[in-house]
Parts: structure tokens; sequence; C-alpha cells
């Protein structure tokens, strides 16, 4: 199984784009023209929607002549969900690319990001991807996280909203769809599995951090370390990541 991560095959990728979207008529404008702006073109971009009540799609389909000009299929999928990691689901079975990204209706690329994707693809081949990203306080106070890849596992290295995964990966593996962090389960098992990482260390995307897993409570802070604990051992690391958990939340709450 190893060897057949090496991802050894280099070309130019089609690439596509997955969002998930739920009442996000006030943020979902920046994450569509994000996806525009890009200097490398998706040649398919999916929205997922869980039956919105306000305006979401009514924004969606007032860009949907632009994707077109563009040349980007622009494919809108409105049913119920049995949350965002099913959601994603659905939408990673419809695309077609050979790399897939999944950008939340929070969230926006930077313009350059897709080019900096389909390089790394193109020179090395990858499995999994991920870059840095900038983190965006309510307040509007802004600052970057920066990506790793280091043999010691932590979410504090790793940025969903710039992760880009190869389309044959995602053939075998699915988000779980059992916890709030299921994104970094994924992360873990394909870590386990020695899927072909490749890390850049440039800001491609931009996070809104007013969602469920940055609440600031001491409640959710130990709700996070039990499911997060859990997800570590169920992927076979030490006992000792229960640290792990509590230094990562001890900073979210700091952080506030």
């Amino acid at each position: 199984m190893m060897a057949g991560w090496e991802m050894t095959q280099t070309k130019k990728p089609e690439i596509s784009i997955v969002t998930v979207t739920l009442n996000s008529e006030s943020t979902v404008e920046d994450t569509l023209r994000s996806v525009l702006s890009q200097t490398y073109a998706p040649s398919e971009y999916i929205i997922i929607d869980g039956c919105s009540k306000d305006a979401t799609l009514e924004i969606v389909e007032r860009y949907r002549r632009r994707f077109e000009e563009k040349g980007i299929k622009l494919t809108v999928v409105c049913e119920p969900d049995e949350g965002i990691y099913d959601a994603m689901n659905k939408g990673i079975r419809l695309a077609t690319g050979d790399v897939i990204g999944i950008i939340n209706s929070d969230d926006y690329y930077e313009d350059c990001a897709l080019a900096t994707v389909a390089e790394a693809y193109e020179k090395e081949g990858f499995g999994l991807f991920y870059a840095d990203v900038r983190m965006v306080e309510p307040s509007g106070r802004t600052f970057v996280k920066h990506s790793r890849d280091r043999a010691y596992a932590t979410s504090r290295d790793w940025n969903h909203p710039t992760t880009f995964i190869a389309k044959s990966v995602y053939d075998k593996y699915q988000y779980r769809n059992d916890t709030i962090h299921d994104d970094y389960d994924l992360i873990l098992r394909l870590k386990k599995d020695k899927v072909k990482t490749v890390v850049r260390n440039v800001v491609l995307a931009d996070f809104r951090m007013n969602g469920v897993s940055h609440r600031r409570s001491i409640r959710s802070a130990l709700s996070s370390i039990r499911i997060k604990y859990g997800i570590y051992r169920r992927n076979g690391y030490s006992r000792f990541y229960i640290f792990e958990c509590l230094l990562v939340e001890a900073g979210k709450l700091i952080i506030g």
C-alpha cells in the first residue's frame, strides 16, 4: 500500500472545488469571488447546500453566468444532509478533477491558491497538500497560522481551508461524519498510511474564526479535548497525545 501513495505521475491538474453552504448569505459572496479570481481556474465548482432558508442560493445563481464565461462548470445541489461532513462527502463524490479542494462558505482563497497547488502537483505529485492560512478574528485582527509536515502529529501544523487532496486518495477515504473534528481525523488517517504530502509556506486562504470549532468556553474546550483525544487513540497514537489536546485548547482559550 505504501508504495502506491508515492504519486510519481505529474501533470497540470484539473482542480475541483467544493463549498458546503447553509444560510450563508452574509459570507458566501466572498467565497464565490475568490474562486472566480483564481489565476489558475478550477475545472468545476460544486456547491452542496443543506436547504438554506436565506438568500444563499439566490446569490450563487447571480454568479452562474460569470462561472460559465470563465469555463468553470458550476454544479449546485440543494437537499437535506446529515451534517457538514456528509455534505463534503457528497461534493467529493461528484467531483471529477485530479485534485479536490474544499473551501467553506465562511472562508475565501487568495488569488494564487490554485496556481500554487497546480505547480506543486505538476512538479512533485502529491496525495495531500496544504499551506499557510490567514486567521481572521471577529474583531478584524488577523494573524498567519503556518503549516508544517513532521512526524509529530498536531493540528497546529495543518490548515483545512488550504487543503487539497488527490481524487485518487479521496476514492479510498471519506470523512467519517462522527464529530466536528472529522476533518483532522482524515488527515491522521492519511498520515498513518504515509500518503505523500506537500506543504507550502505561503498564505493561500483566509479563515474567519467564527465557527463552531472556535467557540471559547471551558465546556467547549473540554468537549473538544475529549473528541480529539479519541481521534488520536482511534488512529493508533500514544496516550501522551492528551497533552497535545490540552495544549491546543488552552491556546484557543488564551487567544480568545
